[in-house]
């Protein structure tokens, strides 16, 4: 099957017939509070927005809008072979825009895997994907002109046991929602936190 990429519906607000929806890794509390940690000595300058506690994660793939009628195709279509694996980030680093981004030291292979598999499973229902190259990260905080925050010491481990379906801009005044989340060596359910 041909690439299909991402074009004019990433950027629009939802609608009532659609979810904007991505795919992403769900840290727990314990890296939240960490990341959270190693971000607070850094506020950044004059217009800073650290994003919130509750919404960091690292994205696999932004489906932008989603017609609402294909988001119950999509809990099945995502469950994809996974495996356990660990990321370990020791470095925050500032790209274009003010974006404070924390990335994986090095990308392990079954991250790389995931990614293709659910790029593969999201054509297969006809969703288009991003064309432009992965690069994990965490997004820590917008409009960030203040310096960095020094290396991690000890560096952050984050032992990733799943993956989920988000629906962006689902609650109240914004913010994120787990629709469904995928865990384990075999992409078996979880329920959602």
């Amino acid at each position: 099957m041909p690439a299909l990429t991402l074009t004019e519906r990433g950027g629009a607000p939802a609608s009532a017939g659609a979810a904007r929806l991505f795919i992403a890794l769900w840290p727990g509390d314990s890296l939240r509070q960490a990341l959270r940690d190693w971000r607070e000595p850094c506020p950044g300058g004059v217009g800073t927005r650290p994003v919130a506690l509750e919404q960091l994660h690292l994205t696999l793939h932004f489906l932008g809008n989603v017609p609402r009628q294909q988001v119950p195709e999509l809990h099945h279509a995502l469950r994809v072979p996974f495996r356990v694996f660990e990321l370990i980030f020791s470095r925050c680093e500032r790209w274009p825009g003010g974006l404070l981004v924390v990335s994986p030291d090095a990308v392990p292979p079954v991250l790389a895997d995931l990614h293709a598999a659910l790029r593969e499973a999201l054509h297969r229902v006809g969703l288009p994907t991003e064309a432009r190259a992965f690069r994990p990260h965490i997004t820590l905080a917008r409009r960030h002109t203040g310096p960095l925050p020094p290396a991690a010491v000890p560096a952050l481990h984050w032992n990733v046991r799943g993956y989920a379906l988000v629906e962006s801009g689902a609650r109240a005044g914004g913010g994120y929602a787990v629709l469904e989340a995928y865990e384990g060596p075999t992409g078996v359910r979880a329920d959602p936190a």
